[in-house]
């Protein structure tokens, strides 16, 4: 194949808000803070330094000591949890649900993304330290968004009452999940490693939390990852001030609605609402509403006086939850991190941020598109180069690759153009009769026209379809292939989850993501594996 990368901004799968984001257009300028590039770092280095509060490291490097201490810990994970207590440490940091055995690849991507960059900025900057930080989502509570993955084209689905933050969520159950899935698996030594892998993540530990940091750390723990769940007393001590501006001031309401009446064509990505907090105790997460001079649980029986509410925002921090919105502040307080690694949509919302994160004088994160991946086998790029397709072509909608792929194995020209060209001139010529002679020869003239150019476009039509007939076999194989790389018509890092991979490239797989990835080169990468 000609090239092992396309841009992001031609892949056809980024919104126009991320297109212009990448290409750094003026009127995004005030949506961020420095652009990620391994010069600016520099300044978002200098901003973090001046406006963080070291007394936070304290909480956040005992809590991490405190989540893994039932995880056999690999030296390098060890070594950067410490590293934290020093004001010379920065963090990179990526988020993510806690997909049933990671769910989609991008779970890869991202992380990857996040480790590699850490080591780029450890080589320009070796007077500080670069911590990557996997921030899990465990306050999230739609479950029915992770409790499945994809392998070789079956949904596998852990069906389960859940109402609570999912982190807290208990794995009972999954012992008849792991039996199904594990027949789908087979019986080689790469399938024996996945096998082990999910039964020592899901079945021997307790809730959905401690089950997916060990699956990560499993995956990662030899490049230092570090992984953090933030639903925790100590960490939200922190949060307190700014919880209880938003429970008064409503401020991030107010500073996100104005930056999204700016947003002009752009897709909105998430609308904040009048206070952006969840109260979370057990199995509950609902949201926090403000009537009639008191706080309300949203469907529940739970309300507080103003008093109370704050008396008990000082006292048990951890049941108040960040929602979309007030999430990226907690993280900012709580972690030295210059650089937040998301996809498209994530990133998207964070750009609507920036004025909230000014409003309450809280230093914002460098924003950076994390690496896309479409991984290949040498099969299918043998096939592909034995069609004549680039990975342009594979990138292109399915009903334009036909129709593009037809016109260009076809024996003749199927574009009508000059014949259209002709009947222009033909028309012209009778257009200059008519301004000779009575009015009513111009419509008679211009129906014409019309019925014309409409069978001659009728005409282009038929030879396309007829010879697609005849070309039936050939553009089947290239449907074929762009089905296979691209399940169900999309992104198959948004599909596909990393076991189907694994069973074929084993313990190789990651680092050879690890060697290829380059999180600030802004392309979407093709890989043969």
């Amino acid at each position: 194949m000609p090239t092992d990368c396309i841009s992001y901004q031609t892949s056809g799968y980024f919104s126009k808000l991320i297109h212009d984001y990448l290409d750094q257009k003026p009127e995004l300028h005030s949506l961020y803070n420095h652009f990620p590039t391994l010069e600016n770092f520099e300044k978002q280095i200098a901003e973090k330094q001046a406006n963080f509060d070291n007394a936070n490291r304290i909480p956040l490097v005992e809590t991490l000591k405190k989540q893994y201490q039932n995880i056999e810990i690999s030296e390098a994970t060890k070594q950067n949890i410490e590293l934290l207590a020093h004001p010379t440490t920065f963090t990179i940091t990526t988020g993510h649900q806690l997909n049933l055995f990671s769910g989609p690849l991008y779970f890869l991507y991202k992380i990857i993304s996040t480790i590699n960059l850490t080591k780029e900025l450890k080589s320009k900057y070796p007077a500080h330290n670069f911590v990557p930080v996997y921030w899990m989502a465990t306050e999230d509570h739609d479950f029915e968004e992770i409790n499945y993955f994809n392998f070789k084209g079956k949904k596998f689905r852990w069906n389960k009452e859940s109402t609570g933050p999912v982190g807290r969520l208990s794995t009972e159950g999954l012992a008849e999940f792991f039996e199904i899935y594990s027949l789908e698996l087979g019986s080689s030594t790469n399938a024996s490693v996945l096998k082990k892998l999910f039964e020592e993540a899901y079945l021997k530990h307790e809730n959905l939390a401690d089950a997916t940091r060990f699956l990560a750390d499993r995956l990662f723990a030899n490049y230092g990852l570090v992984i953090l769940d933030a639903d925790d007393a100590d960490l939200k001590r922190a949060f307190i001030p700014f919880v209880r501006e938003e429970l008064e001031q409503q401020t991030s309401f107010k500073a996100v609605q104005e930056t999204i009446s700016k947003f002009g064509d752009y897709t909105v990505q998430v609308n904040p609402r009048e206070i952006n907090l969840f109260y979370i105790e057990d199995d509950v997460r609902e949201r926090i509403i403000f009537e009639d001079d008191k706080y309300y649980v949203n469907n529940t029986k739970i309300s507080f006086s103003k008093e109370e509410i704050f008396k008990l925002l000082e006292s048990n921090p951890e049941k108040f939850s960040p929602n979309v919105i007030m999430r990226p502040l907690y993280q900012e307080i709580i972690l030295p991190n210059l650089c937040y690694i998301g996809g498209g949509g994530e990133i998207a919302y964070w750009l609507e941020l920036k004025s909230f994160f000014d409003a309450v004088n809280i230093t914002f994160p460098m924003l950076l598109v994390r690496n896309s991946v479409l991984l290949n086998t040498e099969k299918q790029a043998k096939k592909a180069d034995k069609l004549g397709l680039s990975w342009a072509d594979l990138f292109t909608k399915p009903a334009n690759l036909v129709n593009s792929i037809t016109h260009k194995l076809s024996a003749f020209p199927i574009d009508l153009t000059p014949q259209k060209e002709t009947l222009e001139k033909q028309f012209e010529y009778l257009y200059q009769l008519a301004q000779q002679t009575d009015k009513s020869f111009t419509g008679a003239v211009k129906a014409q026209e019309v019925k014309q150019k409409k069978g001659l476009e009728n005409l282009e039509k038929r030879l396309l379809k007829a010879q697609k007939r005849k070309l039936d076999n050939e553009l089947q194989r290239v449907t074929d292939l762009q089905f296979e790389l691209f399940p169900n018509q999309s992104l198959q890092e948004r599909q596909t989850n990393f076991s189907e991979f694994y069973l074929e490239k084993g313990d190789q797989l990651i680092p050879v993501l690890i060697q290829k990835l380059k999180p600030l080169e802004n392309n979407f990468n093709i890989i043969t594996i």
